[in-house]
């Protein structure tokens, strides 16, 4: 919603640029979308190597129980 208001701010004070910026968005969109995939590719990789490193911690810090 920021974004629009902004936009239409832009549309106002300059309409070429913003018609100019309208036209460009989704190139801008696309150039950008292979470093998306790498964030949440790395994000996923550090969030299991986290788990990994974790996991006897999390075995450690639960109760033991023989019966439930």
């Amino acid at each position: 919603m920021f974004t629009f208001l902004l936009w239409c701010v832009l549309f106002v004070m300059c309409w070429p640029l913003a018609l100019l910026a309208l036209i460009l968005y989704p190139f801008v969109w696309l150039l950008l979308m292979p470093f998306r995939l790498v964030g949440i590719a790395v994000h996923g990789a550090l969030a299991l190597v986290w788990a990994v490193v974790m996991f006897p911690a999390r075995l450690l810090s639960t109760p033991f129980r023989l019966a439930h």
